[in-house]
């Protein structure tokens, strides 16, 4: 998981990750042409995405294709808020029938009065 979050911590990782959502295939030719950096400097870039799994690189005859993998974030996502959610919607499930408690009660307490 640090290659993950070392990898996203970097704006210029997270828009290539975002070019390659919306472009999926291109090639790292057609990434140069969104950063003002050499394309050395963006082949770096997609080294460390590769190495956190977070692009894959698919050969096409002479053309390198370059897609955006998203199972990595979904896997951290699940680990940290798979507990918290099912703590949370525990915790607003109480508060519910608390209030329903509190509401029965004092409809129960107006009709006497």
């Amino acid at each position: 998981m640090d290659l993950i979050f070392h990898a996203l911590a970097h704006p210029a990782r997270r828009k290539i990750l975002d070019l390659l959502k919306s472009l999926p295939g291109c090639s790292v030719n057609d990434l140069c042409q969104y950063f003002e950096f050499s394309r050395i400097a963006v082949i770096k870039h997609l080294q460390v995405l590769g190495e956190a799994q977070l692009v894959i690189a698919k050969k096409n005859g002479r053309k390198r294709e370059l897609y955006f993998n998203a199972v990595p974030i979904q896997m951290i996502y699940d680990r940290w808020t798979t507990e918290y959610s099912s703590f949370w919607a525990s915790k607003a499930t109480d508060l519910k029938f608390q209030i329903e408690a509190s509401l029965s009660k004092s409809k129960r307490g107006s009709k006497k009065s």
